[in-house]
């Protein structure tokens, strides 16, 4: 992790928030690298879940929302952690994440012999028998009005997904979509983390990537559903490089789950710091919108346009984090060779998928028929970047480094038969291809992969 960390850094990918005023704890500046992998990932997602299916839109839900909203989704009442605190160094804890801490309604027991995770000692708990745990609100509060004193509290949203559920009556009026049918979104949430850590896996400010899949309330349908949509996340994840002996599933068990879930599993994927969840499958029953429909008034009945039956759908959620794939996207990719490193992304998620070198950059006609590709090339795929720093070995190790998976030399040969070097990233292999036939190729090259 600590290379991972520098790396990210160094190379641009991630920087610590507000970090020149000593920063903000468990929040993260995404630098130029950085924003560009996470915009990929996020693309990748939305043309997978929502352009290329046919029973499934979009939308895009406000951060702040009514407070009303909180209170019928349970988490103004309900959506906390346990916090101990350790009376030798004063630091507070999530209770459910220190080894030995039995969490059991608002009460903890810590057996002795339980170390402090801030610096080895035992905790200080006065007693072994019977410790109070509190609990400790998540939703993020923040102010509206212009008046102090007379302004209103509202909650930053600590999940997208009720943005999606109380829209299901606007999105059954204003489109044709019929049951079985999903509503994707991306979006930022917050929480108020007592123990944010792991780099970019636990932020007080995160990015969702959801899907909120709709479908009849029938037990039969309710499996088939939460089976697809297993394999489904599962197989998005492979397609685009993590090795599949480091995911798996984990199924949540009766008592750990919440009181409204059918079934709930998990997406975890074998880190540098253990076995680590990342994206949530979840069969959440009619919960949500008998929930808006109490609380609000409003019917969330939908009614089957062909055989008049009236029903509140049952709701089957993947719901990812992109900031935890982004990060282990670039884990599963980081490898360590004998001369380099190398960040071995899918094209279609690296950062840049192809960079622009001329041979040496004190030759002006070298430069200037490099500039000329770059600028073709930059206009068509976008992602392109541009190198004349240092000898041509380095450039191809620092692209390495990145994750950039093609790169273009235009040397002397070049201005003789407008033929470029074209060198591949992860066999390190070189071959000649004519300035005409690039732009084909290397769109076929990530054609290949989507």
């Amino acid at each position: 992790m600590d290379k991972i960390v520098s790396l990210c850094k160094r190379r641009g990918f991630v920087y610590p928030g507000s970090e020149i005023y000593g920063g903000l704890g468990g929040t993260w500046d995404y630098g130029p690298l950085g924003v560009a992998l996470k915009r990929h990932v996020k693309n990748e997602w939305w043309k997978t879940n929502v352009l290329y299916r046919e029973d499934a839109v979009g939308m895009d839900a406000a951060i702040m929302m009514n407070p009303k909203v909180w209170e019928a989704s349970g988490h103004t009442e309900a959506f906390s952690d346990p916090l101990i605190e350790c009376k030798t160094c004063k630091k507070r804890f999530r209770a459910d994440q220190i080894p030995g801490v039995l969490v059991q309604d608002d009460r903890g027991k810590v057996p002795a012999g339980t170390l402090c995770p801030s610096g080895g000692h035992e905790l200080d708990v006065g007693s072994i028998e019977w410790v109070p745990i509190r609990k400790f609100n998540l939703l993020v509060k923040s102010y509206l009005g212009v008046v102090e004193g007379q302004q209103s509290e509202v909650f930053l949203r600590g999940e997208i997904t009720q943005g999606v559920h109380v829209n299901f009556r606007n999105i059954l009026d204003s489109t044709r979509i019929k049951v079985p049918f999903g509503v994707g979104q991306i979006g930022k949430a917050f929480r108020n983390e007592i123990t944010p850590g792991n780099f970019t896996f636990r932020s007080r400010e995160f990015e969702q990537m959801e899907m909120q899949f709709y479908i009849r309330p029938d037990d039969e349908e309710g499996r088939k559903w939460f089976d697809y949509w297993k394999e489904q996340r599962m197989s998005w994840y492979t397609s685009l490089g993590i090795q599949k002996e480091k995911l798996r599933f984990r199924d949540h068990e009766p008592d750990e789950r919440a009181h409204y879930a059918r079934a709930a599993t998990d997406v975890e994927y074998n880190s540098p710091f253990g076995w680590k969840e990342f994206e949530g499958i979840h069969h959440r029953g009619d919960w949500d919108l008998t929930r808006h429909q109490k609380y609000s008034g409003v019917d969330m009945k939908y009614r089957d346009p062909d055989s008049g039956e009236e029903f509140v759908p049952w709701v089957i959620e993947t719901s990812g984090g992109v900031d935890r794939a982004t990060l282990f996207f670039l884990i599963d990719a980081y490898k360590e060779e004998e001369k380099r490193v190398v960040l071995q992304l899918d094209p279609r998620l690296s950062p840049y998928k192809v960079a622009v070198f001329p041979l040496v950059a004190n030759k002006p006609q070298l430069v200037e028929k490099a500039k000329k590709i770059f600028s073709e090339l930059k206009h068509s795929l976008l992602a392109v970047t541009w190198d004349d720093r240092g000898n041509i070995g380095k450039r191809y190790y620092a692209q390495d480094e990145i994750g950039t998976p093609w790169c273009v030399t235009i040397d002397y040969q070049t201005l003789e038969d407008d033929t470029v070097t074209v060198r591949d990233r992860d066999t390190t292999g070189q071959e000649r291809l004519n300035i005409a036939n690039l732009l084909a190729y290397f769109q076929s090259q990530l054609e290949k992969n989507d």
